[in-house]
Protein backbone atom coordinates (compact mmCIF):
# COMPACT_ATOMS: atom_id res chain seq x y z
CA UNK A 1 0.00 0.00 0.00
CA UNK A 2 1.15 3.37 -1.35
CA UNK A 3 1.85 6.84 0.62
CA UNK A 4 2.19 10.43 0.00
CA UNK A 5 3.46 12.45 2.08
CA UNK A 6 3.56 16.35 1.86
CA UNK A 7 5.46 18.41 4.24
CA UNK A 8 6.18 22.13 4.62
CA UNK A 9 5.11 22.48 0.74
CA UNK A 10 4.96 26.41 0.24
CA UNK A 11 4.78 28.51 -3.34
CA UNK A 12 4.73 32.32 -3.42
CA UNK A 13 4.21 33.50 -7.15
CA UNK A 14 5.90 36.30 -8.40
CA UNK A 15 2.97 38.61 -8.48
CA UNK A 16 3.11 38.08 -4.45
CA UNK A 17 0.36 36.01 -4.16
CA UNK A 18 1.00 33.16 -1.73
CA UNK A 19 -0.58 30.14 -2.90
CA UNK A 20 0.26 27.39 -0.46
CA UNK A 21 1.81 27.91 3.19
CA UNK A 22 3.36 25.39 4.83
CA UNK A 23 1.06 22.48 3.40
CA UNK A 24 1.77 19.23 5.36
CA UNK A 25 -0.67 16.04 4.58
CA UNK A 26 -0.35 12.38 4.91
CA UNK A 27 -2.02 10.93 2.09
CA UNK A 28 -3.14 6.69 2.43
CA UNK A 29 -4.13 4.55 -0.54
CA UNK A 30 -7.55 4.92 -1.35
CA UNK A 31 -9.35 8.24 -2.26
CA UNK A 32 -8.44 11.50 -0.75
CA UNK A 33 -10.85 14.36 -1.29
CA UNK A 34 -9.18 17.96 -1.35
CA UNK A 35 -12.28 20.27 -0.95
CA UNK A 36 -11.81 23.88 -0.49
CA UNK A 37 -13.27 27.23 -2.72
CA UNK A 38 -11.94 28.34 -5.62
CA UNK A 39 -8.74 30.25 -5.41
CA UNK A 40 -7.40 28.10 -2.26
CA UNK A 41 -4.51 26.55 -3.47
CA UNK A 42 -5.82 23.28 -4.34
CA UNK A 43 -4.48 23.55 -8.27
CA UNK A 44 -1.83 24.59 -7.28
CA UNK A 45 -0.75 21.83 -4.68
CA UNK A 46 -1.96 19.45 -7.43
CA UNK A 47 -0.16 20.87 -10.06
CA UNK A 48 2.93 20.69 -7.50
CA UNK A 49 2.57 17.04 -7.05
CA UNK A 50 1.82 16.30 -10.70
CA UNK A 51 5.56 17.47 -11.21
CA UNK A 52 4.40 20.56 -13.72
CA UNK A 53 5.64 23.49 -11.26
CA UNK A 54 8.05 23.88 -8.53
CA UNK A 55 7.53 24.52 -4.75
CA UNK A 56 9.81 27.17 -3.05
CA UNK A 57 10.16 24.37 -0.29
CA UNK A 58 8.99 21.61 1.60
CA UNK A 59 9.38 17.80 0.33
CA UNK A 60 6.76 15.31 -1.57
CA UNK A 61 7.80 12.05 -0.87
CA UNK A 62 5.78 8.94 -2.68
CA UNK A 63 7.04 5.72 -0.29
CA UNK A 64 10.64 6.23 -1.41
CA UNK A 65 10.31 8.20 -3.95
CA UNK A 66 11.03 12.04 -3.65
CA UNK A 67 8.71 13.64 -5.90
CA UNK A 68 10.21 17.12 -6.18
CA UNK A 69 13.66 15.62 -7.66
CA UNK A 70 12.82 12.31 -9.23
CA UNK A 71 10.19 14.16 -11.70
CA UNK A 72 11.14 11.16 -14.39
CA UNK A 73 10.24 8.75 -12.26
CA UNK A 74 6.97 9.91 -10.76
CA UNK A 75 5.78 10.46 -14.43
CA UNK A 76 6.00 7.04 -15.10
CA UNK A 77 3.82 6.04 -12.42
CA UNK A 78 0.94 9.18 -12.38
CA UNK A 79 -2.11 9.39 -13.72
CA UNK A 80 -3.14 12.71 -13.97
CA UNK A 81 -6.83 14.56 -15.03
CA UNK A 82 -6.16 18.31 -14.81
CA UNK A 83 -9.07 20.35 -14.57
CA UNK A 84 -9.01 21.34 -18.07
CA UNK A 85 -7.11 19.00 -20.83
CA UNK A 86 -6.80 19.68 -24.18
CA UNK A 87 -7.26 16.85 -27.04
CA UNK A 88 -7.52 16.61 -30.64
CA UNK A 89 -11.39 17.49 -32.23
CA UNK A 90 -11.25 15.62 -35.11
CA UNK A 91 -9.28 12.55 -33.64
CA UNK A 92 -11.36 8.82 -33.18
CA UNK A 93 -11.35 8.03 -28.96
CA UNK A 94 -9.37 5.04 -30.14
CA UNK A 95 -6.50 6.71 -32.06
CA UNK A 96 -6.23 9.79 -29.19
CA UNK A 97 -5.66 6.91 -26.29
CA UNK A 98 -3.27 4.99 -28.60
CA UNK A 99 -1.25 8.14 -29.05
CA UNK A 100 -1.31 8.96 -24.94
CA UNK A 101 -0.13 5.09 -24.85
CA UNK A 102 3.10 5.46 -26.61
CA UNK A 103 3.75 9.05 -25.15
CA UNK A 104 3.76 6.80 -21.61
CA UNK A 105 6.36 4.56 -23.42
CA UNK A 106 4.37 1.45 -24.13
CA UNK A 107 6.40 0.76 -27.32
CA UNK A 108 4.55 -2.93 -28.78
CA UNK A 109 1.80 -2.51 -30.68
CA UNK A 110 0.15 -5.71 -29.59
CA UNK A 111 0.47 -4.39 -25.92
CA UNK A 112 -0.50 -0.74 -26.41
CA UNK A 113 -3.90 -2.08 -28.98
CA UNK A 114 -4.91 -4.53 -25.81
CA UNK A 115 -4.32 -1.60 -23.16
CA UNK A 116 -6.38 0.87 -25.05
CA UNK A 117 -8.90 -1.98 -26.00
CA UNK A 118 -9.34 -2.38 -21.98
CA UNK A 119 -9.05 0.96 -20.73
CA UNK A 120 -12.22 2.17 -22.98
CA UNK A 121 -14.22 -1.13 -22.15
CA UNK A 122 -13.24 0.03 -18.22
CA UNK A 123 -14.72 3.41 -18.89
CA UNK A 124 -17.76 2.48 -20.73
CA UNK A 125 -16.57 4.17 -24.18
CA UNK A 126 -15.46 0.92 -26.49
CA UNK A 127 -18.89 1.39 -28.49
CA UNK A 128 -17.77 4.90 -29.28
CA UNK A 129 -14.24 4.51 -30.03
CA UNK A 130 -14.32 4.82 -33.25
CA UNK A 131 -15.92 8.54 -32.39
CA UNK A 132 -14.06 11.93 -32.89
CA UNK A 133 -13.87 13.41 -29.61
CA UNK A 134 -15.65 16.48 -30.42
CA UNK A 135 -18.87 14.72 -30.77
CA UNK A 136 -18.58 13.46 -27.05
CA UNK A 137 -20.47 14.73 -23.95
CA UNK A 138 -18.78 16.32 -20.99
CA UNK A 139 -19.16 13.13 -19.26
CA UNK A 140 -18.05 11.29 -21.81
CA UNK A 141 -14.44 13.29 -21.95
CA UNK A 142 -14.15 12.85 -18.52
CA UNK A 143 -14.22 9.42 -18.70
CA UNK A 144 -11.67 10.01 -21.46
CA UNK A 145 -9.92 11.52 -19.21
CA UNK A 146 -9.41 8.60 -16.70
CA UNK A 147 -9.22 6.34 -19.33
CA UNK A 148 -5.55 8.29 -20.78
CA UNK A 149 -4.87 8.97 -17.05
CA UNK A 150 -5.19 5.01 -16.12
CA UNK A 151 -2.54 3.89 -18.97
CA UNK A 152 0.67 2.73 -17.48
CA UNK A 153 -1.30 1.22 -14.21
CA UNK A 154 0.07 4.61 -12.20
CA UNK A 155 0.55 4.38 -8.37
CA UNK A 156 -0.69 8.05 -7.88
CA UNK A 157 -4.09 9.29 -9.31
CA UNK A 158 -5.03 13.25 -9.84
CA UNK A 159 -8.27 14.59 -10.69
CA UNK A 160 -8.92 18.11 -10.50
CA UNK A 161 -12.59 18.96 -10.27
CA UNK A 162 -13.79 16.18 -12.39
CA UNK A 163 -17.22 16.30 -11.59
CA UNK A 164 -18.02 19.82 -12.45
CA UNK A 165 -20.66 20.51 -15.01
CA UNK A 166 -21.63 16.63 -15.36
CA UNK A 167 -25.46 15.90 -15.08
CA UNK A 168 -26.59 14.10 -12.60
CA UNK A 169 -26.26 10.42 -14.11
CA UNK A 170 -22.84 11.14 -16.06
CA UNK A 171 -21.78 12.24 -11.86
CA UNK A 172 -22.95 8.87 -10.64
CA UNK A 173 -21.30 6.75 -13.18
CA UNK A 174 -17.67 8.81 -12.88
CA UNK A 175 -18.38 8.18 -9.22
CA UNK A 176 -18.52 4.53 -9.47
CA UNK A 177 -15.51 4.63 -11.51
CA UNK A 178 -13.53 6.46 -9.24
CA UNK A 179 -14.58 4.43 -6.84
CA UNK A 180 -13.43 1.53 -8.70
CA UNK A 181 -9.98 2.79 -9.13
CA UNK A 182 -9.53 4.17 -5.53
CA UNK A 183 -9.44 0.70 -3.98
CA UNK A 184 -5.58 0.03 -4.78
CA UNK A 185 -3.77 2.99 -5.94
CA UNK A 186 -3.41 6.63 -4.43
CA UNK A 187 -6.05 8.78 -5.94
CA UNK A 188 -6.32 12.83 -5.01
CA UNK A 189 -9.81 14.01 -5.30
CA UNK A 190 -9.09 17.52 -5.93
CA UNK A 191 -12.99 19.93 -5.55
CA UNK A 192 -15.36 22.31 -4.25
CA UNK A 193 -17.96 20.06 -4.46
CA UNK A 194 -18.90 18.71 -0.87
CA UNK A 195 -21.18 15.81 -2.13
CA UNK A 196 -18.39 14.11 -4.07
CA UNK A 197 -15.94 14.16 -0.92
CA UNK A 198 -18.74 12.80 1.21
CA UNK A 199 -19.99 10.45 -1.75
CA UNK A 200 -16.10 8.72 -2.47
CA UNK A 201 -13.28 9.98 -0.13
CA UNK A 202 -12.38 7.97 3.32
CA UNK A 203 -10.55 10.30 4.35
CA UNK A 204 -10.40 14.54 3.34
CA UNK A 205 -8.52 17.41 3.88
CA UNK A 206 -10.24 20.92 3.61
CA UNK A 207 -7.66 24.16 2.29
CA UNK A 208 -7.91 28.28 2.34
CA UNK A 209 -6.04 30.63 1.22
CA UNK A 210 -2.86 28.53 0.83
CA UNK A 211 -3.20 26.54 4.41
CA UNK A 212 -4.30 23.29 5.25
CA UNK A 213 -7.48 23.37 7.85
CA UNK A 214 -7.84 20.66 8.80
CA UNK A 215 -7.68 16.57 7.89
CA UNK A 216 -9.36 13.66 9.26
CA UNK A 217 -12.12 11.15 7.93
CA UNK A 218 -15.19 12.80 6.83
CA UNK A 219 -17.29 10.78 9.48
CA UNK A 220 -15.17 11.96 12.34
CA UNK A 221 -14.75 15.87 11.34
CA UNK A 222 -19.02 15.19 11.48
CA UNK A 223 -19.02 13.70 14.77
CA UNK A 224 -16.67 16.32 16.01
CA UNK A 225 -19.92 18.86 15.41
CA UNK A 226 -22.30 17.36 16.80
CA UNK A 227 -24.75 19.16 19.07
CA UNK A 228 -22.92 22.42 17.53
CA UNK A 229 -24.54 23.27 14.78
CA UNK A 230 -27.90 25.05 15.43
CA UNK A 231 -30.72 26.02 12.76
CA UNK A 232 -33.52 29.11 12.23
CA UNK A 233 -35.21 30.56 10.00
CA UNK A 234 -35.06 34.29 9.61
CA UNK A 235 -36.07 37.38 7.51
CA UNK A 236 -33.25 38.52 4.80
CA UNK A 237 -33.40 42.13 7.04
CA UNK A 238 -32.59 40.22 10.13
CA UNK A 239 -29.49 38.66 8.54
CA UNK A 240 -26.80 41.27 9.02
CA UNK A 241 -27.78 41.43 12.68
CA UNK A 242 -27.36 37.67 13.41
CA UNK A 243 -24.50 37.59 11.30
CA UNK A 244 -23.12 40.59 13.83
CA UNK A 245 -24.55 38.44 16.96
CA UNK A 246 -23.74 34.69 16.05
CA UNK A 247 -21.33 32.64 14.48
CA UNK A 248 -23.21 31.80 11.13
CA UNK A 249 -21.37 29.16 9.10
CA UNK A 250 -24.08 28.89 6.26
CA UNK A 251 -27.37 30.89 5.11
CA UNK A 252 -29.55 29.23 2.72
CA UNK A 253 -33.00 30.12 1.21
CA UNK A 254 -35.69 27.78 1.65
CA UNK A 255 -39.52 28.88 0.60
CA UNK A 256 -39.17 32.71 0.51
CA UNK A 257 -37.19 32.13 4.40
CA UNK A 258 -33.59 32.57 4.97
CA UNK A 259 -32.03 29.61 6.88
CA UNK A 260 -29.08 29.84 8.99
CA UNK A 261 -26.60 27.43 10.51
CA UNK A 262 -24.70 28.37 13.57
CA UNK A 263 -21.88 27.18 15.41
CA UNK A 264 -22.03 27.36 19.44
CA UNK A 265 -20.99 25.24 21.89
CA UNK A 266 -24.52 25.79 24.08
CA UNK A 267 -27.77 26.61 22.11
CA UNK A 268 -27.61 30.34 20.98
CA UNK A 269 -31.15 31.33 22.30
CA UNK A 270 -34.26 29.20 22.45
CA UNK A 271 -35.54 30.34 19.19
CA UNK A 272 -32.77 27.93 17.25
CA UNK A 273 -32.98 24.25 16.98
CA UNK A 274 -30.01 21.55 17.04
CA UNK A 275 -29.08 19.86 13.49
CA UNK A 276 -27.18 16.60 13.32
CA UNK A 277 -24.57 18.08 11.17
CA UNK A 278 -23.31 17.37 7.62
CA UNK A 279 -20.12 17.39 5.92
CA UNK A 280 -21.67 20.53 4.39
CA UNK A 281 -21.82 21.85 7.90
CA UNK A 282 -18.02 20.71 8.25
CA UNK A 283 -16.72 22.51 5.68
CA UNK A 284 -18.69 25.73 5.80
CA UNK A 285 -17.00 25.73 9.66
CA UNK A 286 -13.47 25.31 8.99
CA UNK A 287 -13.70 27.91 5.45
CA UNK A 288 -15.67 30.37 7.28
CA UNK A 289 -14.72 30.60 10.84
CA UNK A 290 -11.08 28.31 11.09
CA UNK A 291 -9.87 30.31 7.79
CA UNK A 292 -10.04 33.91 9.77
CA UNK A 293 -8.38 32.17 12.68
CA UNK A 294 -5.86 31.16 10.71
CA UNK A 295 -5.36 34.50 8.89
CA UNK A 296 -4.81 36.01 11.78
CA UNK A 297 -2.54 33.92 13.77
CA UNK A 298 -0.48 34.25 10.17
CA UNK A 299 -0.37 37.92 10.48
Amino acid sequence: MSELRIEGLSKTYPNGVRALSDVTLTIPTGMFGLLGPNGAGKSTLMRTIATLQEADSGSIMLDTLDVLREKDSVRRILGYLPQEFGVYPRITAEAMLDHFAVLKGIANTRERRETVSALLRRTNLYDQRKQNLSTFSGGMRQRFGIAQALIGNPKLIIVDEPTAGLDPEERVRFHNLLSEIGENVVVILSTHIVDDVSDLCSRMAIISGGRVLMSAEPQVAIANLKGKIWQRAIGKKELDDYQQRFSVISTKLVAGRTVIHVFSEAQPDPSFESVTPSLEDVYFYYSKLQSGKAEEKAA
